[in-house]
């Protein structure tokens, strides 16, 4: 059987982010995708130019359908947009006790461009980090959803550190802050969980830009879990599949490289 995997996210028309890139790797990884699009963006590898949301009702009724003919095995959220969308979630997490659920808080693109409405971070935290197995934030999120003021040390180390184990005492189960922003040579990842314990591991830095690296990371670990792989291993499969991914991307315009979501 094929893990059926639910996303919550947005619709990327550029094909390298959101519900494109999360059904690629899920795919790739040998599972199925449902879908709940939460928004339909207007963006390119270049650039976000806009969004609109999707009504709630006809969200609420899209979930109804498929709670009511499938089981799944895994959740991954990405793009929430706007509070009612987040109580959306929340509602809609209450009626899949048991299930994984991967939280990727997007708060803008890589590219540049806001992707919420509202502020959204401490809604996040309250309402849908206590209901989630994971959280994949980069540092710039991990420190705008921690309340961290100031500004990060130039390795991301210290920050990390300081906001995984923030968001993890505010309800947050684990917490995989990734180190794409940091300006160092190498990628570091560190996995912080609700227990103290601390993981990390250390990627080459590749040479670009990349369109939907977060989703495709997220996307993978609840594809990964979705197939019952225990959650640090699932953590550290999801990245080296995404490494591979990065590793043959290609620029299909004018800005980012897009990652190759096919194991060869």
């Amino acid at each position: 059987m094929k893990p059926n995997i639910l996303v919550i996210a947005g619709h990327d028309p550029s094909g390298g982010a959101g519900i494109h890139a999360d059904i690629e790797a899920i795919h790739d990884l040998g599972g199925l995708t449902s879908t709940l699009i939460t928004a339909l963006t207007v963006q390119n590898s270049q650039h976000v130019l806009g969004f609109q949301l999707t009504d709630i009702d006809l969200l609420e009724r899209q979930a109804d359908a498929l709670l009511a003919d499938y089981d799944f095995q895994a959740v991954k959220i990405g793009m929430t947009g706007s509070l009612a969308t987040v109580h959306f979630i929340a509602r809609l997490l209450a009626r899949l006790p048991g299930v994984p659920v991967i939280l990727d808080p997007v708060l803008a693109a890589e590219s540049g461009g806001s992707l919420t409405r509202e502020s959204l971070g401490d809604a996040m935290i309250s309402e849908l980090a206590p209901l989630c197995e994971l959280l994949t934030p980069n540092l710039p999120e991990a420190r705008l959803l921690a309340g961290e003021d100031g500004e990060p040390d130039p390795a991301g180390g210290q920050s990390a550190a300081r906001c995984g184990q923030r968001l993890c005492r505010s309800g947050a189960k684990a917490v995989l802050i990734t180190g794409t922003h940091d300006d160092t040579d190498q990628v570091s990842n560190h996995l912080f969980l609700d227990s103290g314990e601390t993981q990390s591991w250390h990627w080459r830095r590749l040479p670009h830009v990349y369109h939907g690296s977060g989703c495709t990371l997220a996307s993978s670990i609840a594809c990964l879990r979705g197939q019952g792989m225990p959650l640090e291993q699932a953590v550290a499969e999801g990245q080296a599949h995404v490494d591979q991914y990065l590793r043959a991307a290609w620029r299909p315009g004018q800005g980012q490289h897009v990652p190759d979501r096919r194991t060869p």
